[in-house]
Order: C-alpha cells, then sequence, then structure tokens
C-alpha cells in the first residue's frame, strides 16, 4: 500500500525518527520493498534487461552484513492481487508509470525499471542462502505487522503504511538502513558490529500535533488517501472544512492539507468520533455510504488473522481469505513457500494478469506476445472446467473455454486482451484430476505437457544437465516462435552467456577433477582478460534488445507452467552467487548464472564486428563441447537453412532501398513449418482499448 506523500512529509521533517543499532534481534523485512531496494543500484543497467549476478551479490552482501550483526531476518513477501482486486486503479496507473519509464530508457533517458525476472531471482537467491520467507496469499502489510508485533521486533521496508500500523518494536525505513557500514564498537564496548539504522517514533509523530492519538491514523491515511481508496470521496469535506494551516490544493499543497487533516484529527479521542463529525460536512444520503468506506478501508491497518509464526515454525499457511476463494491447498502451500508466481493465483482467482514491461520497441508488439501460448496452457490448467456435472442443462454444457484478462502493452499504450485459454489433452481433461489433484497426473505426463508446449523431445534435452533443460527447451520455442525471427548471432550471444554461466559454476565446484579445473582456469583467465578489455561498441540496439526481452518471456512463462505442474524439469538458476567462497569478486558481477543482460549485449555486437569471440571458450574442452551442443540443438528446431534465409533476405532488402528511395519494400520471411502451432491461438485474443 502506501500514504501519499507521508514519507516526503516525514522526511523532510527528519525530526520523527531515533537512532538505532541494530543487532542480536528478530528482523520482519518487506521483501517486496527490499527487492527493489537492492534491483535499483545507483551503476545498475536498466536498459540490457537486467544484470541478475550483481542483484544476486547484493542480496547475499545483505543478508552477510545481518548475519555479522546477529540478525536473524524473517522475509515476506506480497502475494496476489487479493479477491476484492480493490488495488486495481493503483496497479492499472503504476503499469502505466512503468510503460513511460520503459519507453523513456528505450530512447536513451534515464529512468529505473525493475528487470523482469527481479523476483524470480530474488526467491531463489533466498532459498540459497537459507533466509526464511514466506510469501502471502494477498497484499503483505498487515501479516508483517502482525508478525513483527508478536515478536516485538522492527519492521524493515519502504512502505509508508508502516509509519501508520501501530508496531511494538518500531519502524525502520530502508532509506536509513546503513547495512553496508556495519560498523564495530571500540574494544571495551560489551557488544559486537552493528547495522546503523533510524527507526520511526510514532510518539514524536502524534506529538507534532499536539494531543493527537495513535489509533486516529488508520483513519489520517484513510481520509488521506492510500492504494486501496482515493480523495475524490471526501472532497466535499476538505471543500468545507476549516483545517489549521491552509488545505490548498495542488501543486505545494499536498502537504498542507496532510498537516491540517492530522491537526484536525487531534481534536477527538478515538476514530468513531472522528468518522462522525466527518460525515457531517456530507450531504445525507452519502453518509452511510462513506462511513461503510472508511470502516472498511480503516481495517486494513488492523491485525491479520494470519499467523505468520505458525508458518516459520512448522510451515503451515492458513488463510481464510484463500480458503474463501477455492484456493486448492495445495496450491496455497507452493504459493506460500515462494513455488508458484503471484500470476498464478491472479489467473486462477482473478482471471485477471499484468504483463510486466520491458524495454523493449515500443513500436513492435509486446515482447510478452512470444509466450501466449504458454499462458493459455497455463490458464487452461488453472481454469479447466468439469465435465462430469451430471445435473447440468444440455443448454450450459458448452465446449467454451474460460477466458482471462491480460494487461499488457500496446506500443505505447496499456491495453487489455482477453485471452482464451488453452484446450488440454485428454489426461488433464480427465475428471479424477481437477486443479486440486493435479499432482496425481503422472510425472510423466506432466512432462509430456511442458515439452510439447515448448514444441521440444527430452530426446533433445537429455545431452544438457538437468539444471539447463529447461532453459534449452524454451530457447528452442523461442527460436521457432519469435517475431521477428531471432538473428544468428543474437542466438549465438545468449549461448555463449549460458556457457559462461557453467564455466563459473564449475569453476566454484570444489569436487571438479583437477585436470579439468586447469582447463577450466584457463579458460576462466582469459574470459577475465577478454572483460577487462576497454569495450569497443556500447551502442544500444533496440531490436536485439526486443528478442532478449522476447526470451526472458519465454522464460518467465516456461518458469511458471514448470512450477505449476511440479518441477518436471529442474529449476535453473537464474543468478549466480552461492553462500559459499567467491574466486573473483569482479567474475561474479559480470557473470549471471543464467542471464546477465551487459554481457549478452556485449557478446552480440562483438559478434558482428569480431566473430572470433565466438573461440572465447574454446580453451574449456568441456565448455566448448557444451557451446557446440547448444548451438547445433538450437539449429535443429528449424529449417536447415532458417538463419541463411534470414541473411538473403536482409541482403535483398538492402538492394531495393538503394535501387529506389521512393518506394519501400517490406520483405516477409518465410515461416518455417514448426512454428505454425506458436501462432495458432494468437488470433482468439480480442483487444479492448484500456
Amino acid at each position: 500500500m502506501g500514504v501519499h506523500g507521508l514519507t516526503g512529509f516525514v522526511e523532510e521533517r527528519g525530526v520523527f525518527f531515533t537512532e538505532l543499532r541494530v543487532r542480536d534481534t528478530k528482523l520482519v523485512i518487506d521483501g517486496s520493498s527490499l527487492y527493489h531496494c537492492l534491483c535499483f543500484a545507483p551503476d545498475a543497467d536498466f536498459r540490457r534487461g537486467g544484470d541478475y549476478g550483481a542483484f544476486a551479490a547484493a542480496v547475499r552482501d545483505f543478508f552477510g552484513a545481518l548475519r555479522a550483526c546477529g540478525v536473524a531476518p524473517f522475509v515476506v513477501l506480497d502475494g496476489g492481487r487479493g479477491a476484492e482486486d480493490r488495488k486495481l486503479p493503483t496497479l492499472r496507473s503504476r503499469a502505466a508509470e512503468q510503460l513511460r519509464a520503459a519507453h523513456g530508457l528505450s530512447r536513451g533517458a534515464g529512468g529505473c525499471l525493475a528487470p523482469l525476472l527481479t523476483r524470480e531471482a530474488f526467491v531463489q537467491a533466498l532459498g540459497r542462502l537459507g533466509v526464511p520467507f514466506v510469501q502471502c496469499f494477498a497484499e503483505a502489510d498487515r501479516e508483517i505487522a502482525g508478525l513483527a508485533n508478536r515478536w516485538g521486533c522492527p519492521v524493515l521496508s519502504l512502505d509508508s503504511d508502516f509509519f501508520v500500523f501501530d508496531l511494538a518494536g518500531g519502524y525502520c525505513p530502508l532509506s536509513h538502513f546503513q547495512w553496508r557500514s556495519v560498523r564495530v564498537p571500540a574494544a571495551a564496548a560489551p557488544h559486537g558490529c552493528f547495522v546503523p539504522a533510524r527507526c520511526f517514533s510514532a510518539e514524536r509523530f502524534c506529538g507534532h500535533f499536539g494531543s493527537l492519538s495513535k489509533a486516529l491514523l488508520p483513519l489520517f491515511a484513510v481520509m488521506h488517501g492510500n492504494d486501496f481508496v482515493g480523495l475524490e470521496a471526501l472532497e466535499a469535506f476538505f471543500s468545507k472544512v476549516r483545517l489549521s494551516r491552509g488545505c490548498a490544493a495542488g501543486r505545494g499543497g499536498r502537504h498542507l492539507r496532510l498537516q491540517g487533516l492530522l491537526s484536525w484529527l487531534a481534536q477527538f479521542a478515538e476514530p468513531a468520533e472522528a468518522v462522525d463529525n466527518v460525515l457531517k460536512y456530507l450531504k445525507k444520503h452519502q453518509r452511510e455510504e462513506i462511513r461503510e468506506i472508511l470502516c472498511t478501508s480503516m481495517e486494513d491497518y488492523a491485525p491479520s488473522d494470519v499467523n505468520l509464526e505458525d508458518f516459520f515454525q512448522n510451515g503451515s499457511y492458513e488463510c481464510e481469505a484463500a480458503r474463501k476463494a477455492d484456493v486448492p491447498q495445495w496450491v496455497l502451500d507452493a504459493f506460500a513457500k515462494g513455488k508458484l508466481a503471484p500470476f498464478v493465483i491472479n489467473a486462477q482467482i482473478l482471471r485477471s494478469t499484468f504483463l510486466r514491461v520491458q524495454v523493449e520497441n515500443m513500436q513492435r508488439p509486446s515482447a510478452h506476445g512470444t509466450a501466449l501460448p504458454i499462458r493459455q496452457v497455463i490458464y487452461g490448467l488453472l481454469l479447466r472446467v468439469s465435465h462430469s456435472t451430471e445435473d447440468a442443462s444440455p443448454s450450459k454444457q458448452t465446449n467454451e473455454l474460460p477466458v482471462v484478462c491480460e494487461f499488457d502493452r500496446c506500443q505505447k499504450t496499456l491495453k487489455k486482451t482477453f485471452v482464451q485459454a488453452a484446450s488440454l489433452p485428454p489426461d488433464f481433461c480427465d475428471d479424477r484430476f481437477p486443479l486440486d489433484k493435479l499432482m496425481e497426473v503422472p510425472v510423466s505426463c506432466r512432462q509430456m505437457l511442458l515439452l510439447e508446449t515448448l514444441g521440444v523431445k527430452m530426446s533433445s534435452l537429455e545431452p544438457f544437465p538437468s539444471h539447463l533443460q529447461l532453459p534449452v527447451a524454451v530457447t528452442c520455442y523461442w527460436i521457432r516462435c519469435s517475431e521477428p525471427k531471432v538473428k544468428l548471432n543474437q542466438l549465438k550471444a545468449l549461448l555463449l552467456m549460458i556457457v559462461s554461466g557453467e564455466l563459473q559454476r564449475i569453476t566454484d565446484d570444489p569436487d571438479l577433477e583437477e585436470l579439468a579445473l586447469i582447463y577450466d582456469s584457463v579458460a576462466y583467465n582469459e574470459f577475465l582478460k577478454w572483460k577487462e578489455k576497454k569495450v569497443q561498441n556500447n551502442d544500444f540496439d533496440l531490436d536485439a534488445a526486443h528478442s532478449f526481452c522476447q526470451w526472458q518471456c519465454c522464460l518467465q512463462m516456461g518458469l511458471y507452467l514448470n512450477q505449476l505442474l511440479g518441477t518436471p524439469l529442474s529449476e535453473p538458476d537464474l543468478s549466480s552467487p552461492s553462500p559459499g567462497a567467491i574466486l573473483n569478486a569482479d567474475f561474479i558481477l559480470l557473470l549471471g548464472r543464467l542471464y546477465t543482460g551487459t554481457l549478452v549485449h556485449r557478446l552480440y555486437q562483438e559478434l558482428k564486428s569480431a566473430p572470433s569471440v565466438e573461440n572465447l571458450f574454446l580453451l574449456s574442452p568441456k565448455m566448448a563441447q557444451l557451446y557446440l551442443v547448444l548451438l547445433n540443438t538450437m539449429e535443429s528446431v528449424v529449417s536447415p537453412d532458417f538463419f541463411q534465409k534470414m541473411t538473403k533476405t536482409k541482403s535483398e532488402s538492402c538492394k531495393k532501398r538503394k535501387t529506389s528511395r521512393k518506394k519501400k519494400t517490406v520483405t516477409r520471411r518465410a515461416v518455417p513449418e514448426t512454428q505454425h502451432s506458436c501462432n495458432v491461438n494468437r488470433f482468439a485474443a480480442l483487444e479492448v482499448d484500456d
């Protein structure tokens, strides 16, 4: 959530904080705030799709600093949008803001945009580091506050709603949590190192407005406006009431209204009395409706009925809202453990999803379009309707498939599209296996559905380590289904990046044979020498960025489908750090285990001008062999002349442009037969302006 303008007001004054030394304590962490904070590092590259290795290194360093200070972290993540979907207007507004940011970045402007797989990389990093975490069914604020109060420990977040919650252990904003500056006291000090921080004091804040009761802060948040409630319903009140220090509207007046409202509320002893006085300024026919809105909205700051302590002690997550929404127990359990994404819960409960924008070519269709057939299979699994309803009338027994509303980019505008779920194979239409019994379907059938969706056979994946099989399958799908077609140098750059991640993995492996380690170490050193060379061409190729965005979209939905099917293929590492020793700190910042945007873009640029970079890992026989097998596998899924056709088409197009400046020629590239299945369902979507 978030109270409009409250963070700015508190930060400008600075008198509402106390100094705090954080050590030897439990700490409840707002996971969504943390991963955004770590992602938006000052030197981060937001144009090239994300450097997940650097991000995971920051996650590792953060929790390493806490461990050094004796701090026991417990991370709580937001889940889905909730069955009531009350934040939909706010989410649409944020999606539009992200779209504007992405467009600006694509044109060379500044700005920040979280890479597509940041959340997935964060969850994987938490698991790898052994950090306890939970993913809530919906908004996590109330559950965070409840857990912190149960333990009497601080909350760490960047959400201004925590200025409003009554927290026994206080609220530490991440902006004042100096984890990179862990301090060790003088030798005479009785305690160990600590993280310097500042803690918000609700007592100081309320004292600033006279006798304001902390119990009135939730009413203030609702009236002033948060992510759930806007100001429109109360404009009549603000236009009539006399607030001290003015209540000017528009720019410059937000803090005046905020201060005036808090001062006005200070005259009341409890929320009910204040609500009665608010209603006096409204028309009689509006009063009961506004009373209900205010009282219902204040409950967002009341303790949650979910006991997260039970989850962290015995793994049990009980949620009444999820039960009312008919979420199967195995889905809820997997979701709480981060084994399913919020995308899945939103699709099942709301039949509505947001597809996050990336820095892509805004003149082309959304990069998410490439992964549409994968999403349709996910929707089919989540929303399958049983065909065994004996008492259903013939008129109700239709073959219509469920529809999901997708919010996605159409050029520079947010639009919604209604997408039909896929029709599933017979094994998954069996009424013995509804969603709540999906894990009872034989694993061989679940694996087959995954592979058929991605258009590959298991025999094609067997030469690869288990953790690479899903990325290889996704890459095969990407080559066949992307439009415009993938260029050969884009494919090679991506494969070289994957090989570099493998090189890091085996170089860090203490059980590796000594002879192999020598070869890999030599290759590793050669890679470092190449990396340290000054980049000759750091141009940003928007078309290449668009293609790599399509690959990330395919990987994301491939991950989600694999998770929903109970991981019939091993889940790949999205980022590189491990809890153990790292051979070279600089190396880890460049190499992501699976995707590093700056690296893949650099490889692509150099392949165009210096094809010898393809031999980067030639000194390691194992890595050279892996690269060749990867390349041969990818080329085997398309027609033999697939990449030659592209080169020929491009050459012919250039000749035509030279011979005629008046006439523009658009050459349609041939579509191989193997791609046809990827496009069958695209035309089932109906676009609606949003």
